[in-house]
């Protein structure tokens, strides 16, 4: 009776549980794994605050010579990078089986000995009268006041109405690199060559044969370091950008004194036309300066080659259709370079401006290299050079990409991702600085809903950062949607995501360096980033885009 009862349990016990495991299963099933398991699994954890400051401390290091464009320190970055690629199995994707996309540059210098300016017949001294800019002429003129030398007529700007400046050498009021004083990128509409012209350009379709300007305060108040950046060092170009600068006139740029010397005696001084130009009120009409003030201008440029790179590198995605897509993520290597007149400290280290992007795109790599699955989809890395000089590595990526544009999905930028606000700081520098769980967002829903919808949920699900997004907007006076890389891939249709903790103090100073970097808040950003890259990468389909750029950002 005793062995019927036990059997009769056993046999009791065993059907409970075999029919429970099935539901058991399927409800285990039914439970997605957190976004911090899935951390895990994907190898995020492989980043760690130890790691980057290991890398920052050499990326950034004096060793380095503030990585300019180009220099021995960028070169010596760039292999720091692409050796570390290869350590952990990444594909080189630059030039010839490298992971180097070489670009070649051009530098013009002045030919002291054959460039010379006089004004009614006195020569002027280089350097200290005038800076010519390395563009070859031999022209003789006499003077016309151009205003800003713009032709914008969405602003009803036009710096040669009212005057004959055909044979004759223009004088404008201009800053070498922006737009007038009251406008804005936006109000540049229309056809360029016919609604709106640069002073160069227009000065030359108006006939003029030279062209001087008079810059801004700020350009002044630097004027021994542009002398020696635009006399001794010369001015460097990427070969393949420099179509565009072929016809334009020779250049002066006038010291305060010339242009104080060439206004003597006219309707309007110098100094007053300073002021309206740069702080008060509009420009006066253009005018001929008096017939007896002649200038003539000549420039002997000479040029020598130089060379630069982007670094680039793919981590194969595993399924075997969208390997052939890729997930793009960019920071750019270089920086300032040194200051040669400076006492004391000349380095600009460049820690986190870009040192804070760049080691995190080598920890992302490092990470990906040692996960126990991979992404889907490819992940391609381009380390940028030439940020600091105009975009130029972006750009010439996207005009000359080594993997086919159109299969990039989403590219993401790292441009200042290492620095925080303490509390307590009331350092005015440091007013927009972001805080230690803290970053700016910029872009992510410019062209693309659902991927800004994808990075805003990512974050709140893992680590849960604070994204601002005050900043993400077309009319942003700092305008720092257009001020990093990858705003050149937006250009060409690719939505992107662009981290950036804020400008502080030390922003474009030697005193930028690796002691002061938050390597926790970095953790936190390259872990997220990772984890963002990750989710795009294994979605069935690329991030639909659902909106063009605004107008103010093409």
């Amino acid at each position: 009776m005793r062995r019927s009862i036990t059997t009769l349990v056993l046999i009791s016990v065993l059907l409970v549980s075999v029919s429970s495991s099935p539901a058991q299963r399927r409800n285990d099933k039914s439970k997605k794994p957190t976004m911090t398991a899935l951390a895990s699994e994907r190898g995020a954890d492989n980043i760690t605050a130890a790691q980057l400051r290991d890398y920052l401390s050499f990326i950034a290091s004096d060793e380095l010579e503030g990585r300019d464009t180009p220099s021995r320190g960028l070169d010596t970055a760039a292999k720091f990078i692409a050796m570390s690629m290869s350590r952990w199995g990444l594909k080189p994707a630059g030039d010839d089986g490298t992971y180097f996309q070489k670009i070649a540059l051009r530098r013009d210098l002045i030919d002291r000995t054959l460039t010379r300016v006089q004004f009614n017949g006195f020569s002027l001294d280089l350097g200290n009268d005038y800076i010519p800019s390395p563009r070859a002429g031999d022209v003789s003129g006499q003077l016309v006041f151009a205003g800003s030398g713009w032709l914008l007529k969405s602003k009803n700007i036009d710096g040669f109405k009212g005057i004959d400046a055909k044979g004759k050498i223009a004088i404008v009021f201009s800053p070498l690199s922006g737009l007038p004083r009251g406008t804005i990128r936006s109000d540049l509409t229309g056809k360029r060559g016919e609604d709106w012209m640069e002073p160069g350009e227009y000065a030359r379709k108006q006939g003029a044969v030279g062209l001087i300007v008079v810059p801004d305060f700020q350009f002044f108040a630097s004027w021994e370091v542009n002398r020696q950046r635009l006399t001794e060092r010369g001015t460097i170009m990427v070969e393949k950008f420099q179509t565009q600068t072929v016809g334009l006139l020779p250049t002066i740029i006038a010291s305060p004194r010339l242009a104080s010397i060439l206004f003597q005696g006219e309707r309007q001084n110098a100094t007053t036309l300073y002021e309206r130009a740069y702080g008060g009120n509009e420009l006066p009409a253009s005018f001929a300066l008096s017939e007896g003030k002649v200038m003539s201008i000549t420039v002997t440029p000479k040029g020598e080659p130089l060379a630069t790179q982007n670094v680039v590198a793919v981590f194969e995605g595993s399924d075997p259709v969208l390997k052939n897509e890729y997930v793009a993520l960019g920071a750019h290597y270089d920086h300032e370079g040194m200051n040669s007149l400076a006492r004391g400290d000349r380095i600009y280290n460049g820690a986190d401006d870009d040192g804070s992007g760049t080691t995190t795109l080598i920890a992302i790599a490092e990470a990906l290299s040692k996960a126990r699955i991979k992404p889907k989809r490819s992940v391609l890395l381009v380390w940028h050079t030439g940020e600091e000089k105009g975009l130029w590595g972006s750009r010439y990526f996207a005009d000359y990409p080594t993997v086919p544009l159109g299969q990039i999905v989403t590219q993401i930028n790292l441009d200042m991702v290492g620095r925080s606000k303490k509390e307590g700081d009331t350092n005015p520098r440091n007013l927009n600085l972001s805080g230690p769980n803290q970053i700016y967002v910029i872009g992510s829903r410019m062209m693309s809903t659902e991927l800004g919808d994808l990075a805003e949920h990512v974050n709140k699900s893992y680590l849960n950062l604070t994204y601002d997004y005050r900043y993400d907007d077309p009319k942003d006076p700092n305008r720092f949607f257009f001020r990093s890389d990858h705003y050149n891939y937006a250009k060409k249709g690719i939505p992107i995501i662009f981290f950036f903790d804020g400008e502080h103090e030390d922003y474009h100073r030697v005193t930028d360096t690796a002691d002061k970097i938050d390597y926790q808040k970095m953790e936190k950003i390259a872990r997220t980033v990772y984890m963002t890259m990750f989710e795009i990468a294994n979605r069935p389909a690329r991030p639909t885009i659902d909106k063009q750029l605004p107008t103010e950002l093409r």
